[in-house]
């Protein structure tokens, strides 16, 4: 069955407990979205979902909300597993997770990925979490080493399965599912449906619900779109000084997510100076009206608001819509961005995107289909010239049409009794007219910022041609284990001296095995066959400002018997980076899963973790 449901009226009709209900409304949930309204019946009923849609359609509520309905938050134990391509995915899953049960007691999400400390998560798994969000690669480890167990597991999502797909994952993330019992809940997210994902859909859903969301993709041509990454400053003064230098402004919706945002940005831009006011859901229709008829006169110039209470608002001169929060999803946006630039008139949209958010972004301009620019902040110097040229306009308008001659005679007296030169009591008055706004900023209030930088492609290095050529030297994969004079003492990671090794040796990540961490030395393993001339390099290469002198490890050389072994070793090689690069821009991983053709049950742990016995698989 396939649905394209539009928006439920509420939360509430849709089945939720009043827990979820209260963190979405501190959160400022006001109407499901279309694919929220669909999946959360479905997933509640306990039901598989098939889901068919784009990033920004709000589908992590979809899954998240109902799942969190079904939790035993009595235990401890993982219920829900959630899959992702990304470590940055993975994040920002679990931050939803925990900011929808913020009224659930003993709730806990643990998020587990690739170059994250493995020592750091398995002791938070052996803490417990009813909800582990991970990457394929990562959860497949947890697996293996049977750090994470999933003998309760209530649920499995895949979250853009499409983009597992294309990163190659497809193998682990089946692995991954026939070691999950059967008896779990599963739905699967994704933005396309190619082949392969309908063929993973077949085998491992069971009579799924299918839901089919198309995100909104109209918006208006006449409206020009930019976005500041927030950064450095907060947002009212940024919004004010991005406001000072608009030479189109006329008036403006500061767009936010909750009730209580409305009334907080309101006042904070009333005691800077602009005529604003609040619309949110808790004002009668009365006072609404009276609102916008204020913003239609012209007595005010902007106004604060939530998603809903602005539905429906048609004021022409609205020149700016300013989306102070990001919303949720993309849908939002375009509706949103839809209360300017009306009847054929320009308008201008404004985002505000902090870091983690930069994937909503990407998500806003692929629906919309239409580039969002970027914009840095207006300069002190900026800000200054605006008003200087403003308050000298202001003086021509009134040379040009005001009655002046009172005002000539009382400056031509002023002249005479203290002696004093026209231009010299223009000053004055100049500096009367413009205290409360004034024309030279005070640089501890309007401090200069750093400029965003475009990202660039970085330019190859010179010597580019012979790493490339040390790395195909390197090809039959045998390894041998090297000594590195620095470790835990210096404050060494295993990531840092990867990164070393991998950039000045032009030595791959794959071609880099089992790294030991001690006190003041470390063992790494490299090909056995290493060049003179990579080994030189790799001498005056430096970690944590600590040369490593590498030589190769003597047999029988003797080292401390508590190890921290920081990068386990596998069979035929192992590929440490399997997620998104922490060298490159490209997963270290490619097509099929390298761990090879996978025994029945486990496969062994590696040593320095004690062993435990296993149980009968249950799969």
């Amino acid at each position: 069955m396939t649905e394209n449901s539009e928006s439920t009226e509420t939360f509430a009709s849709l089945g939720l407990s009043s827990p979820l209900l209260a963190a979405l409304t501190v959160l400022g949930y006001e109407t499901p979205s279309p694919i929220q309204a669909a999946c959360i019946p479905h997933l509640l009923a306990g039901s598989d979902v098939l889901g068919e849609a784009q990033t920004g359609t709000g589908k992590t509520a979809a899954f998240a909300l109902p799942l969190l309905e079904r939790l035993d938050l009595a235990s401890s134990k993982p219920q829900v597993l959630v899959l992702t391509p990304t470590r940055e995915l993975a994040i920002q899953v679990a931050e939803a997770f925990q900011s929808y049960a913020r009224q659930l007691k003993n709730f806990h999400v643990l998020p587990i990925y690739g170059g994250q400390s493995m020592v750091v998560q398995l002791r938070s798994l052996a803490r417990g979490a009813q909800v582990i969000v991970g990457t394929p690669g990562r959860v497949m480890d947890h697996l293996e080493r049977e750090s994470l167990k999933l003998d309760d597991l209530r649920a499995l999502v895949l979250d853009e399965a499409d983009e597992m797909l294309r990163m190659g994952f497809i193998d682990d993330v089946e692995w991954i599912l026939k070691h999950t019992p059967e008896s779990r809940q599963t739905a699967l997210f994704s933005a396309t449906m190619p082949d392969a994902i309908r063929r993973v859909a077949r085998q491992y859903l069971r009579e799924p619900k299918e839901v089919k969301i198309r995100a909104a993709t109209s918006t208006v041509a006449t409206i020009s779109q930019r976005y500041w990454q927030v950064r450095g400053t907060d947002k009212i003064n940024a919004l004010t000084r991005i406001l000072e230098v608009e030479d189109d402004f006329d008036a403006a919706i500061v767009f936010v997510r909750t009730k209580t945002a409305t009334v907080e940005v309101a006042e904070k831009l009333e005691a800077r100076g602009y005529a604003v006011a609040a619309l949110n859901g808790d004002m009668t229709q009365g006072l609404r009206e009276q609102v916008i008829d204020r913003l239609k006169s012209g007595s005010l110039d902007m106004i604060v608001a939530t998603d809903v209470a602005a539905r429906g608002i048609d004021v022409p001169r609205i020149s700016h819509v300013i989306n102070y929060d990001i919303p949720y999803d993309t849908e939002a946006y375009v509706h949103r961005i839809g209360r300017t630039g009306r009847a054929g008139r320009q308008g201008t949209a404004i985002l505000f995107v902090a870091p983690r958010e930069f994937r909503m972004l990407r998500a806003i301009e692929r629906a919309t289909r239409q580039p969002i620019t970027p914009i840095n902040l207006p300069s002190r110097e900026d800000v200054a010239d605006r008003r200087v040229a403003q308050f000298k306009q202001q003086i021509l308008d009134a040379l040009g049409n005001e009655e002046l001659a009172f005002f000539t005679d009382v400056v031509a007296e002023i002249e005479q009794e203290n002696e004093l030169s026209g231009r010299e009591v223009a000053a004055a008055l100049a500096w009367l007219a413009q205290k409360d706004k004034p024309l030279q900023l005070d640089p501890r209030e309007y401090p200069d910022l750093p400029v965003a930088q475009e990202r660039s492609e970085r330019a190859p290095r010179e010597n580019r041609g012979e790493i490339l050529e040390r790395r195909r030297a390197f090809s039959d994969g045998k390894l041998a284990k090297y000594r590195i004079e620095v470790g835990r003492a210096q404050g060494a990671s295993p990531k840092e001296i990867v990164g070393a090794i991998a950039n000045e040796g032009g030595i791959e990540g794959r071609f880099i095995g089992q790294i030991n961490l001690f006190s003041d030395f470390s063992t790494v393993e490299l090909p056995v066959d290493l060049p003179e001339s990579v080994l030189a390099t790799l001498r005056q290469t430096r970690v944590c400002q600590t040369r490593l002198n590498i030589r190769a490890f003597a047999d029988g050389e003797a080292v401390p018997e508590r190890e921290h072994r920081s990068r386990p070793a596998r069979e035929g090689g192992r590929d440490f980076h399997r997620e998104r690069g922490d060298f490159g821009d490209k997963p270290f991983r490619k097509g099929p899963s390298s761990f090879g053709k996978k025994p029945d049950g486990f496969a062994k742990k590696p040593s320095g973790f004690a062993k435990k016995p296993k149980k009968p698989q249950s799969f």
